[in-house]
């Protein structure tokens, strides 16, 4: 399955080892475990491979089964890049391009998608392609492990910015965040991103979306019932499918998921993926709310919120890095319920809510049940939940804002890019008259399910909006947590953390923004 123009990474006029895959990618290859038939596109044409595993990664087969060497695994976890691939999926009779983390991405995912790595975008006459001739002019690869991760999240960005016209500094910043190099300094690589749209495409590197789009419409198979990899495509299928099979591993992105399959060695016989179905892959928006489905990715996901709150495009682009984005769902984030996860304090503060389905058998054959409740009620526990085993996270129900209400999360962790919080808080709060008249607070990171600080919002509604009410709810909302301490940040760290970002909430609703790291811009951002 090699492309005739060579690894698209090795002809960037590069001498690179291609590093084999680690002892424990070896350990789950050799374990022989049922499976079924994954098809999909590369360099337009179909591949078929059959008897994957359901818990095989996308990385894997790529690496292992195609022999496509060029995707690199660097941390198999999806925070380094060196293994991003670009998918092509047709929406509405369009190609739509969005780089992914191959390493945690479960193979099956792709069922009925295009694959492009770095091994597909050159010319078959060996002539690179704009966004790796564009690496090689800006001197853009030092060793060249992390390039071929670099130059597909700059295809995708390429793809996306109609042939790379327009690609702004800022822009190259914030899609390339997921991308992470130790030996260039990231200088040359933006560089890279701007230059590449005056480069010449040469014949045979660009893509045929129309075609495209026919081979993956002639690609498209009827979801199979009872095999290891469950897809549905309806909702009613998925929730009987979540009936018929109680023990099945839910997935979404697998952002998660496929961490524990990497770094956990888990194996799932049986897994039901939500993604393919068509009514919770929308974002509906109604006269006092918008209804997330549990298939949006967060990238649609956070477009929608920013759409509605422009404040939060900061969080949104720090929210892991854009391939994660690409691959997990805000439904996932949610049902997942990690402590960390940094989309809960969020809408806890916004007034969330969740809707969960399960299929309730009646004399008619069957029907949808659905109850919802408020967000940070779903938690139980350390990712546990309020959930029946035939019950499914469908929508996430947020608020419209009201335009008069104070909305502000923070985040705090020990890179500003493509990491995991130590600390997040999100504050909603009216005041009128001088007196706050609603409050909500939501804080992650501190407990061992994201919480509601319900104290801290005791001791400030019906309060004077002031620094003597700011210092009490101050002290409040460091001693209604616990925290651990581990290795993100100390226990100590996190409960002084709190209620120093309550105190920053209370100077920047005084006027004071240069105390917010935000508001700063880099020269590299400004040329």
């Amino acid at each position: 399955m090699r492309a005739d123009g060579g690894s698209g990474i090795l002809a960037i006029r590069l001498s690179i080892c291609c590093a084999t895959a680690p002892g424990a990618m070896l350990a789950r290859m050799n374990a022989k475990k049922p499976g079924q038939t994954l098809r999909f596109l590369r360099r337009g044409a179909p591949v078929t491979l059959p008897d994957v595993p359901s818990d095989r990664t996308l990385l894997e087969v790529l690496r292992e089964d195609l022999h496509l060497s060029a995707t690199k695994e660097g941390c198999g976890e999806g925070d380094c890049g060196a293994c991003t691939v670009v998918l092509g999926e047709a929406v509405n009779g369009r190609l739509t391009y969005k780089a992914i983390n191959s390493c945690i991405r479960l193979a099956h995912s792709v069922d009925g998608m295009a694959v492009f790595t770095a091994e597909d975008i050159s010319a078959p006459s060996g002539e690179l392609h704009p966004a790796q001739e564009a690496m090689v002019q800006c001197h853009g690869s030092q060793c060249g492990f992390c390039t071929p991760g670099f130059v597909m999240s700059l295809f995708g960005m390429y793809q996306n910015a109609k042939d790379g016209k327009g690609i702004t500094r800022e822009l190259a910043q914030a899609d390339l965040s997921g991308n992470l190099c130790r030996c260039t300094g990231y200088r040359p690589i933006l560089d890279a991103a701007q230059q590449m749209g005056a480069l010449p495409l040469p014949a045979g590197c660009g893509v045929d979306e129309a075609a495209t789009v026919t081979a993956l419409h002639e690609l498209k198979k009827k979801p199979a019932a009872d095999t290891p990899y469950l897809r549905p495509t309806t909702l009613s299928a998925l929730l009987q499918a979540r009936a018929a099979h109680p023990q099945a591993q839910v997935v979404a992105g697998t952002t998660d998921v496929g961490l524990w399959v990497t770094k956990m060695h888990k194996h799932f016989p049986q897994v039901l993926d939500v993604t393919a179905a068509r009514e919770l892959q929308r974002v509906e928006s109604y006269p006092h709310h918008i209804a997330i489905g549990a298939a949006v990715t967060l990238t649609e996901a956070f477009a929608a919120l920013v759409k509605e709150r422009p404040q939060l495009v900061n969080f949104s682009q720090r929210f892991a890095g854009l391939p994660v984005r690409n691959s997990g769902t805000l439904g996932g984030n949610v049902a997942n319920g990690s402590p960390i996860g940094d989309s809960m304090p969020l809408l806890i503060a916004l007034g969330a809510s969740v809707v969960l389905m399960r299929w309730k058998k009646s004399r008619a054959g069957g029907e949808i049940a659905h109850r919802e409740l408020r967000l940070e009620d779903l938690y139980t526990g350390y990712r546990t939940n309020v959930m029946r085993p035939d019950e499914l996270l469908c929508w996430i129900k947020v608020p419209q804002p009201t335009g008069h209400a104070l909305e502000k999360v923070y985040k705090i962790s020990k890179r500003f890019d493509d990491d995991i919080s130590a600390v997040c808080l999100a504050i909603q709060m009216t005041v009128k008259g001088g007196v706050v008249q609603q409050i909500s607070i939501g804080a992650g990171g501190v407990a061992a399910t994201p919480a509601r600080a319900r104290q801290t919002e005791a001791a400030l509604l019906g309060q004077a909006w002031n620094e003597d009410t700011v210092m009490a709810a101050t002290a409040a909302l460091r001693a209604e947590f616990q925290p651990i301490s581990d290795m993100r940040a100390s226990a100590g760290y996190r409960q002084t953390v709190l209620g120093n970002l309550l105190r920053r909430f209370w100077l920047e609703s005084q006027g004071q923004q240069a105390i917010n790291l935000e508001s700063l811009k880099t020269l590299e951002a400004l040329s």
